[in-house]
Protein backbone atom coordinates (compact mmCIF):
# COMPACT_ATOMS: atom_id res chain seq x y z
CA UNK A 1 0.00 0.00 0.00
CA UNK A 2 1.38 3.56 -0.97
CA UNK A 3 1.62 6.56 1.20
CA UNK A 4 -0.96 7.94 0.19
CA UNK A 5 -3.40 5.13 1.06
CA UNK A 6 -2.14 5.05 4.41
CA UNK A 7 -5.49 6.15 6.05
CA UNK A 8 -7.31 3.97 3.86
CA UNK A 9 -8.52 0.47 5.09
CA UNK A 10 -8.57 -0.91 1.44
CA UNK A 11 -5.79 -1.17 -1.73
CA UNK A 12 -7.99 -2.56 -4.29
CA UNK A 13 -11.59 -2.29 -5.17
CA UNK A 14 -14.46 -3.32 -7.28
CA UNK A 15 -16.96 -0.70 -7.60
CA UNK A 16 -20.56 -1.78 -9.27
CA UNK A 17 -22.89 1.29 -10.99
CA UNK A 18 -25.88 0.64 -12.43
CA UNK A 19 -26.63 1.68 -15.29
CA UNK A 20 -29.68 4.08 -13.59
CA UNK A 21 -27.68 5.80 -11.62
CA UNK A 22 -26.44 7.73 -14.24
CA UNK A 23 -29.18 8.80 -15.77
CA UNK A 24 -30.00 11.18 -12.27
CA UNK A 25 -33.43 11.93 -12.08
CA UNK A 26 -33.80 11.77 -16.05
CA UNK A 27 -35.80 8.70 -17.78
CA UNK A 28 -33.14 7.74 -19.53
CA UNK A 29 -29.82 8.19 -20.87
CA UNK A 30 -26.62 10.01 -19.09
CA UNK A 31 -26.84 13.02 -17.01
CA UNK A 32 -23.44 14.92 -17.38
CA UNK A 33 -23.31 15.98 -13.98
CA UNK A 34 -23.95 12.90 -11.89
CA UNK A 35 -21.06 11.27 -13.88
CA UNK A 36 -19.07 14.13 -13.38
CA UNK A 37 -20.00 13.98 -9.50
CA UNK A 38 -18.77 9.98 -9.45
CA UNK A 39 -16.53 10.40 -11.43
CA UNK A 40 -14.81 12.55 -8.73
CA UNK A 41 -14.81 10.64 -6.11
CA UNK A 42 -13.50 7.79 -8.01
CA UNK A 43 -10.30 10.48 -9.11
CA UNK A 44 -9.70 11.32 -6.00
CA UNK A 45 -9.85 7.92 -4.40
CA UNK A 46 -7.34 7.21 -7.75
CA UNK A 47 -4.71 9.90 -6.72
CA UNK A 48 -5.00 8.79 -3.36
CA UNK A 49 -3.49 5.38 -4.61
CA UNK A 50 -6.75 2.69 -4.40
CA UNK A 51 -6.58 0.43 -7.21
CA UNK A 52 -10.01 0.39 -8.65
CA UNK A 53 -12.28 -1.66 -11.16
CA UNK A 54 -14.94 -0.67 -12.10
CA UNK A 55 -18.48 -2.24 -13.77
CA UNK A 56 -21.13 -0.42 -14.76
CA UNK A 57 -25.12 -1.69 -16.15
CA UNK A 58 -26.79 -0.58 -18.94
CA UNK A 59 -30.31 0.12 -17.99
CA UNK A 60 -30.05 3.43 -18.15
CA UNK A 61 -30.14 3.02 -21.93
CA UNK A 62 -31.19 -1.16 -22.76
CA UNK A 63 -32.18 -3.59 -20.81
CA UNK A 64 -32.51 -6.86 -23.01
CA UNK A 65 -34.29 -8.99 -19.78
CA UNK A 66 -37.28 -6.38 -20.79
CA UNK A 67 -36.94 -6.88 -24.41
CA UNK A 68 -36.34 -10.56 -24.27
CA UNK A 69 -39.60 -10.82 -22.31
CA UNK A 70 -41.20 -8.80 -25.16
CA UNK A 71 -40.19 -11.45 -27.33
CA UNK A 72 -37.00 -10.92 -29.09
CA UNK A 73 -34.61 -14.23 -28.53
CA UNK A 74 -32.55 -13.77 -25.34
CA UNK A 75 -29.36 -14.14 -26.50
CA UNK A 76 -30.05 -10.74 -29.12
CA UNK A 77 -31.09 -8.81 -26.45
CA UNK A 78 -28.31 -9.69 -24.13
CA UNK A 79 -25.77 -8.51 -26.65
CA UNK A 80 -27.74 -5.07 -27.00
CA UNK A 81 -27.41 -5.07 -23.40
CA UNK A 82 -24.20 -5.63 -23.30
CA UNK A 83 -23.31 -2.36 -25.92
CA UNK A 84 -25.31 -0.31 -23.77
CA UNK A 85 -22.74 -0.19 -20.85
CA UNK A 86 -20.19 0.00 -23.65
CA UNK A 87 -21.29 3.41 -23.80
CA UNK A 88 -21.88 4.22 -20.52
CA UNK A 89 -17.98 2.88 -19.52
CA UNK A 90 -16.91 5.65 -22.57
CA UNK A 91 -19.04 7.94 -20.85
CA UNK A 92 -17.42 7.37 -17.47
CA UNK A 93 -13.97 7.12 -18.92
CA UNK A 94 -14.08 10.23 -20.35
CA UNK A 95 -15.33 12.07 -17.33
CA UNK A 96 -12.63 10.45 -15.13
CA UNK A 97 -9.73 11.51 -17.71
CA UNK A 98 -11.51 14.89 -17.26
CA UNK A 99 -10.90 14.74 -13.47
CA UNK A 100 -7.49 13.90 -13.68
CA UNK A 101 -7.62 9.62 -13.41
CA UNK A 102 -5.90 7.62 -16.17
CA UNK A 103 -8.39 5.46 -17.22
CA UNK A 104 -8.87 2.21 -19.46
CA UNK A 105 -12.04 0.54 -20.99
CA UNK A 106 -11.51 -2.71 -20.66
CA UNK A 107 -14.44 -4.94 -23.01
CA UNK A 108 -15.53 -8.55 -22.55
CA UNK A 109 -16.60 -8.07 -25.86
CA UNK A 110 -14.03 -7.32 -28.33
CA UNK A 111 -14.66 -3.74 -29.75
CA UNK A 112 -10.67 -3.02 -31.22
CA UNK A 113 -11.21 0.78 -32.21
CA UNK A 114 -13.43 1.57 -29.33
CA UNK A 115 -11.37 0.19 -26.37
CA UNK A 116 -9.23 -3.02 -25.83
CA UNK A 117 -10.22 -6.46 -24.54
CA UNK A 118 -10.64 -7.78 -21.21
CA UNK A 119 -7.36 -9.52 -20.95
CA UNK A 120 -7.05 -10.60 -17.13
CA UNK A 121 -3.25 -10.02 -16.98
CA UNK A 122 -2.64 -6.79 -18.62
CA UNK A 123 -6.03 -5.49 -16.06
CA UNK A 124 -4.06 -5.71 -13.27
CA UNK A 125 -1.07 -4.32 -14.82
CA UNK A 126 -2.97 -1.27 -15.54
CA UNK A 127 -3.90 -1.14 -11.77
CA UNK A 128 -1.11 -1.68 -10.27
CA UNK A 129 0.13 1.47 -12.34
CA UNK A 130 -2.93 3.15 -10.72
CA UNK A 131 -4.80 3.36 -13.95
CA UNK A 132 -8.75 3.19 -13.04
CA UNK A 133 -10.24 -0.19 -15.11
CA UNK A 134 -13.45 -0.23 -16.34
CA UNK A 135 -14.72 -3.41 -17.19
CA UNK A 136 -17.51 -3.26 -20.00
CA UNK A 137 -19.92 -5.89 -21.72
CA UNK A 138 -20.85 -7.36 -18.61
CA UNK A 139 -18.82 -11.27 -18.73
CA UNK A 140 -19.69 -10.96 -22.82
CA UNK A 141 -21.97 -14.01 -22.50
CA UNK A 142 -25.75 -13.63 -23.12
CA UNK A 143 -27.84 -14.94 -19.91
CA UNK A 144 -25.28 -13.20 -16.74
CA UNK A 145 -26.14 -10.14 -15.41
CA UNK A 146 -23.96 -7.22 -14.92
CA UNK A 147 -24.15 -8.02 -11.03
CA UNK A 148 -22.12 -11.38 -12.03
CA UNK A 149 -19.46 -9.61 -14.03
CA UNK A 150 -18.91 -7.50 -11.33
CA UNK A 151 -18.30 -10.35 -8.79
CA UNK A 152 -16.73 -12.33 -11.81
CA UNK A 153 -14.00 -9.29 -12.34
CA UNK A 154 -13.64 -8.71 -8.18
CA UNK A 155 -13.17 -11.92 -8.12
CA UNK A 156 -10.00 -12.29 -11.09
CA UNK A 157 -8.47 -9.06 -9.84
CA UNK A 158 -8.32 -10.40 -5.85
CA UNK A 159 -10.30 -7.33 -4.80
CA UNK A 160 -10.26 -6.36 -1.32
CA UNK A 161 -13.86 -5.34 -1.88
CA UNK A 162 -16.60 -5.27 -3.78
CA UNK A 163 -18.99 -2.20 -3.60
CA UNK A 164 -22.39 -2.35 -5.11
CA UNK A 165 -23.88 1.66 -5.52
CA UNK A 166 -27.46 1.53 -5.36
CA UNK A 167 -30.31 4.35 -4.66
CA UNK A 168 -30.84 3.25 -1.00
CA UNK A 169 -28.68 3.50 2.04
CA UNK A 170 -27.83 -0.57 2.86
CA UNK A 171 -30.23 -4.16 2.47
CA UNK A 172 -33.17 -3.92 4.24
CA UNK A 173 -35.82 -6.65 5.07
CA UNK A 174 -37.88 -5.52 2.31
CA UNK A 175 -38.26 -2.51 -0.43
CA UNK A 176 -37.87 0.41 2.07
CA UNK A 177 -40.00 2.70 -1.29
CA UNK A 178 -42.69 0.24 -0.41
CA UNK A 179 -42.61 -0.71 3.03
CA UNK A 180 -42.09 2.21 6.20
CA UNK A 181 -41.42 -1.12 8.43
CA UNK A 182 -38.49 -2.69 6.77
CA UNK A 183 -35.57 -2.53 8.45
CA UNK A 184 -31.98 -2.18 7.54
CA UNK A 185 -29.14 -4.58 7.82
CA UNK A 186 -25.67 -3.44 9.16
CA UNK A 187 -24.05 -6.87 8.64
CA UNK A 188 -25.40 -10.06 7.07
CA UNK A 189 -23.69 -13.58 5.98
CA UNK A 190 -23.89 -14.41 2.44
CA UNK A 191 -25.62 -17.65 3.03
CA UNK A 192 -28.64 -15.65 5.35
CA UNK A 193 -29.18 -13.14 2.53
CA UNK A 194 -29.59 -15.50 0.27
CA UNK A 195 -31.68 -17.76 1.64
CA UNK A 196 -34.13 -14.46 2.63
CA UNK A 197 -33.62 -13.91 -0.59
CA UNK A 198 -33.31 -10.25 0.09
CA UNK A 199 -32.50 -9.21 -3.71
CA UNK A 200 -29.04 -7.82 -3.05
CA UNK A 201 -27.52 -9.14 -6.27
CA UNK A 202 -28.90 -11.64 -8.44
CA UNK A 203 -28.21 -15.70 -7.31
CA UNK A 204 -24.81 -16.52 -9.48
CA UNK A 205 -23.13 -13.26 -8.45
CA UNK A 206 -24.02 -13.66 -4.41
CA UNK A 207 -22.92 -17.56 -4.78
CA UNK A 208 -19.85 -16.31 -6.25
CA UNK A 209 -18.97 -13.98 -3.84
CA UNK A 210 -19.55 -16.27 -0.93
CA UNK A 211 -17.51 -19.35 -2.46
CA UNK A 212 -14.45 -17.25 -3.40
CA UNK A 213 -14.66 -14.91 0.17
CA UNK A 214 -15.07 -11.71 -1.47
CA UNK A 215 -16.99 -8.78 0.90
CA UNK A 216 -19.30 -7.10 -0.34
CA UNK A 217 -20.61 -3.65 1.07
CA UNK A 218 -23.86 -2.41 -0.29
CA UNK A 219 -24.48 1.29 0.35
CA UNK A 220 -25.98 4.57 -1.31
CA UNK A 221 -23.35 6.67 -3.93
CA UNK A 222 -26.28 9.07 -3.97
CA UNK A 223 -24.17 10.35 -0.31
CA UNK A 224 -21.52 12.83 -1.33
CA UNK A 225 -18.49 11.32 0.30
CA UNK A 226 -19.77 7.97 1.05
CA UNK A 227 -17.38 6.12 -1.00
CA UNK A 228 -14.18 7.88 0.86
CA UNK A 229 -15.57 7.15 4.19
CA UNK A 230 -16.44 3.18 3.59
CA UNK A 231 -12.44 2.97 1.95
CA UNK A 232 -11.59 4.47 5.48
CA UNK A 233 -12.94 1.83 7.46
CA UNK A 234 -16.63 3.67 8.33
CA UNK A 235 -19.64 1.32 8.82
CA UNK A 236 -21.66 2.77 5.86
CA UNK A 237 -24.38 0.60 4.47
CA UNK A 238 -24.57 -3.12 4.15
CA UNK A 239 -21.48 -5.14 4.54
CA UNK A 240 -22.10 -8.77 3.64
CA UNK A 241 -19.49 -11.87 3.96
CA UNK A 242 -19.32 -15.35 5.40
CA UNK A 243 -19.26 -15.03 8.86
CA UNK A 244 -21.62 -12.32 9.74
CA UNK A 245 -24.74 -12.31 11.34
CA UNK A 246 -28.08 -9.82 11.05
Amino acid sequence: MTSGTSSLRYRRILLKLSGEALMGEQGFGIDPQVVQRISAEVAALAAAGVEIGLVVGGGNIFRGVSLSASGMDRANADQMGMLATVINALSLQDALQQAGARTRVMSALPIHQVCEDYVRRRALRHLEKGDVVIFAAGTGNPFFTTDSAAALRAVEIKADLLLKATKVDGIYSADPMKDRTATRYQRLDYDEALSRQLGVMDLTAMVLCRDHNMPLRVFDMNQPGALQRILEGADVGTLVQRGESA
